[in-house]
């Protein structure tokens, strides 16, 4: 058997390490004084295993919402003798300037801080502390790094510590440019990223420092002297000026820097500079050791073309496709985006033959850009058509389930309408409860603040009740209580009110009040009979509505301790009208009944009212069954026989019997390999054997508990 994709498990160390971050105060942490997380004296962690207990903390920060940042969490690798980190990548705002403070005194070789817009230039100095080891350092889009805050020189706390301002954003008049820092003694630093850099700060004078460079990356910096990158012309293999504006000057420089073997001039926003056949020519035999050029985005003049170059990402086939979300989902959500969406157009028009890396290109995408309006409308349209059944048989459960937590991601952290309605299409691909149940309390969750009122999207409403229904049709009561307690019933009943998720909606409360009775006793609560009496009121032909619903009573007339609340005149009136309905077959009829012979078996004492008369209603129910077809096929599931099998064994209300038996012999002879090994599973032989034994058992009562008891 071929191996499905994405179907390698993860590895021990990955396991271990999610682990141990989920579990700090249980394996190697302790809460010190003042509540403060500290590392245990017994406990010494090499590069390998501390590089990965950061780099998955941050990952479990930005894409597990039940993972919650850990206050102090940098301050356990503060310390080299016990701790050794080599190789960081923190990102977004989640990272201050304590932080790094915090891991100051390690030799970091790497250290990556992308869109880090809380730290400022306090974080400059403790770059420093990293002059004698940093190989590769990434500063990409840390807006504020160069600025300090309140404009002011450093503030300090009691303790002599500088203080740290909590706001993520601080106003252009707050900020103040640092002219301190340089690059100097960086002298093992041979790869650079500083896309983004302020329009204050002045690159030339910045990245003087820094001759034995190898790779830079000035992403979207302005450089009106570009003489300067010629100090790098026996040494750069790599430079990327994505969104920068080129010149001729700037354009006769890149050609001088013989070395290059990675181009990147590409733009996503116009420019005055014209590509012409006459510049791309000088730029690739000025380069002879040229393997990669990327110069998308350009306006191109003369029909350039450019020859003998391998692997240029672009949109001709699946493979430039996904090259080039590969290449620029980091740090260029703009062009991913595009990329996405030609393959969203492969997945859905042609076929992509390259599931699993496509898959996890989108995946990462999505995790990397969860704020990116344009990434997540795209990347959940993809996962749509990239986890559909033409798909589905070549992917792991592993997959699957990385497919539905970035899905969820997408659900929590961005309200707007389509990427809600591609999430909620997206879970409709998946076997719903099984494939969504390590995940089942955060959906329902989700699906339910979807159908809140202020919610005014019905096509979205209408899949999240659906995704509702099917997560509580085949799960037990445990789950059914729980999502109750969320509050589905009680949005589930307001959801009713719109016509396009009616229908739908007491579907859903049908599944989730079976055999719970705190859910039965929610939808009373919450108006749920009065409601009931107006859709019957509003559409008296709509035969699934009127079968949900009694179903759905149904399940409230099987708690004892509920019954008194239906036995109202107005109530019975309308459920024994209802014993003569033919819609949906006899379904509505059926269900009607089961009501009643719930309610009638409590007894004469518990009628209490006039009219209509107990003994008229049971006539009226022994006809409505004597009317049934027998062979009828049922559009009904039972999961338990329990609520009918007490109905046997009495003489209170023979009709309720009769109800109950018609019912067994029903299921028992229309789905016999279904139904009769849950009878017997469930004690129903001996309990219609009791009503053969009984003298008050009708004598029609008791051809059917024979037949029962012969399949």
């Amino acid at each position: 058997m071929a191996a499905k994709a994405g179907d390698n498990p993860d590895s021990l160390m990955a396991l271990s390490t999610a682990f141990c971050l989920r579990n700090l105060r249980r394996t190697m942490c302790y809460l010190g004084d003042g509540n403060k997380l500290c590392l245990r004296s017994d406990v010494f962690l090499p590069s390998e295993i501390c590089d990965k207990l950061v780099n998955t903390y941050m990952e479990l920060v930005h894409s597990d919402s039940s993972f919650e940042p850990q206050d102090g969490f940098f301050q356990l690798f503060s310390d080299p003798r016990s701790t050794r980190l080599t190789r960081v990548q923190l990102r977004e705002d989640l990272v201050w300037d304590r932080d790094l403070e915090a891991i100051g005194k390690q030799d970091l070789i790497e250290l990556h801080l992308t869109y880090c817009n809380s730290l400022s230039a306090r974080s400059l100095k403790t770059l420093a502390s990293f002059r004698q080891t940093l190989v590769s350092l990434s500063l990409f889009g840390c807006s504020h790094i160069f600025y300090r805050k309140g404009g002011a020189p450093l503030a300090y706390n009691e303790d002599g510590e500088e203080e740290e301002e909590e706001e993520q954003q601080w106003p252009a008049s707050r900020q103040a440019l640092d002219t301190d820092f340089s690059f100097q003694g960086f002298n093992r630093l041979r790869l650079l990223n500083l896309g983004g850099l302020p329009e204050e700060v002045d690159p030339e004078a910045l990245l003087k420092p820094l001759p034995a460079l190898t790779s830079l990356d000035l992403s979207g910096v302005q450089l009106p002297r570009a003489a300067f990158l010629a100090q790098w012309k026996e040494r750069l293999a790599s430079l990327v000026l994505y969104n920068v504006d080129l010149s001729e000057e700037l354009v006769n420089t890149v050609v001088e820097l013989g070395h290059l073997r990675h181009l990147d001039i590409s733009r996503e926003r116009t420019s005055k500079f014209k590509m012409t056949r006459k510049i791309l020519t000088a730029i690739v035999q000025g380069l002879v050791n040229l393997v990669s050029l990327d110069i998308s985005g350009h306006i191109m003049l003369d029909n350039c073309t450019v020859p003998h170059l391998e692997e240029v990402t672009g949109s001709k086939n699946e493979d430039q496709v996904l090259n080039a979300i590969e290449a620029y989902t980091e740090f260029r959500p703009e062009l991913a985006h595009r990329a996405i969406n030609q393959l969203f157009d492969i997945a859905r028009i042609q076929h992509c033959s390259q599931l699993l890396r496509a898959l996890q290109l989108v995946i990462a995408a999505l995790k990397c850009h969860k704020y990116e309006k344009s990434v997540q409308v795209t990347g959940s349209a993809a996962l749509f058509y990239l986890t559909n059944t033409e798909y589905r048989s070549d992917q792991s459960m592993r997959l699957r389930r990385q497919v539905i937590q970035v899905v969820l991601n997408g659900m929590e952290q961005y309200q707007e309408v389509t990427v809600q309605r591609n999430c909620c299409l997206t879970l409709c691909n998946f076997s719903i409860p099984e494939e969504l149940e390590f995940q089942y309390g955060r959906v329902n969750l989700l699906l339910l603040k979807i159908l809140e009122p202020a919610r005014q999207d019905e096509s979205i409403q209408r899949i999240a009740v659906h995704l509702c229904n099917a997560l509580v049709c085949q799960v037990d009561n445990h789950h059914k209580e729980a999502v109750g307690k969320m509050g589905f019933v009680k949005v589930g009943e307001t959801a009713i009110l719109c016509d396009q998720v009616m229908e739908f909606s007491w579907s859903a409360l049908w599944n989730i009040t079976d055999e719970t009775p705190d859910n039965c006793q929610m939808f009373l609560n919450c108006r749920g009979m009065s409601l009931f009496l107006d859709c019957l009121k509003e559409f008296p032909d709509k035969q699934e509505l009127h079968r949900n619903m009694l179903g759905l009573l149904g399940n409230v007339a099987e708690v004892r301790a509920l019954r008194p609340q239906l036995l109202t005149p107005q109530f019975i009136s309308v459920f024994s009208d209802l014993l003569d309905s033919k819609a949906d077959g006899i379904e509505v009829s059926y269900n009607a009944c089961g009501v009643l012979s719930h309610i009638v078996f409590d007894g004469p004492e518990a009628w209490g009212m006039e009219e209509p008369l107990r003994d008229t209603v049971m006539d009226k129910m022994m006809a409505a069954i004597q009317s049934w077809d027998v062979t009828s096929r049922r559009n009904i599931n039972y999961r338990s026989f329990e609520p009918i099998l007490r109905l046997l064994p009495q003489s209170i209300a023979p009709v309720s019997q009769h109800w109950a038996t018609w019912a067994l012999f029903n299921l028992v002879s229309v789905y016999p390999s279904k139904y009769c090994p849950l009878l017997v599973k469930e004690g129903g032989i001996v309990l219609l054997e009791k009503v053969l034994e009984l003298q008050t058992s009708h004598e029609e009562t008791k051809d059917m508990a024979r037949y029962d008891l012969t399949y």
